[in-house]
């Protein structure tokens, strides 16, 4: 049996440039990229903080050290520049990998510059 499990995360993530008539559909800072462990072409969702859109697309790379998120093509009727947006990578893994993985969460701030990662999310209070 295999269990679908969160691989990626980029947190909070500024909206940067929306484009209906580009090809390809999230254009992600390559840096961004490279530290999530998000691969181009590779599946990802993404969550609208400001409007509760939640749509799937493939990350593509952007300029290296631009901040860049760009949410290309028909998803871009989904988020506008300046929305909030969490952007995730999932896995499919066995049984047996479970007990050693741990997701890569990357936490960013309004510029999409990285304020921090770690790899576990606290427990969340009653």
């Amino acid at each position: 049996m295999h269990v679908t499990m969160l691989k990626a995360k980029l947190h909070q993530a500024r909206v940067t440039h929306s484009e209906l008539m580009y090809e390809g559909s999230c254009a992600i800072d390559s840096d961004l990229l490279d530290l999530a462990g998000i691969r181009e072409y590779e599946q990802i969702h993404i969550y609208n903080v400001n409007n509760g859109e939640r749509f799937i697309t493939y990350a593509i790379r952007a300029e290296s050290g631009s901040g860049v998120i760009s949410v290309n093509g028909a998803a871009a009727r989904l988020a506008s520049p300046g929305d909030m947006v969490i952007i995730c990578a999932y896995v499919s893994l066995p049984q047996e990998a479970l007990e050693s993985f741990q997701p890569n969460l990357i936490y960013l701030d309004d510029q999409n510059r990285v304020t921090r990662t770690g790899h576990s999310i606290p427990v969340q209070a009653a």
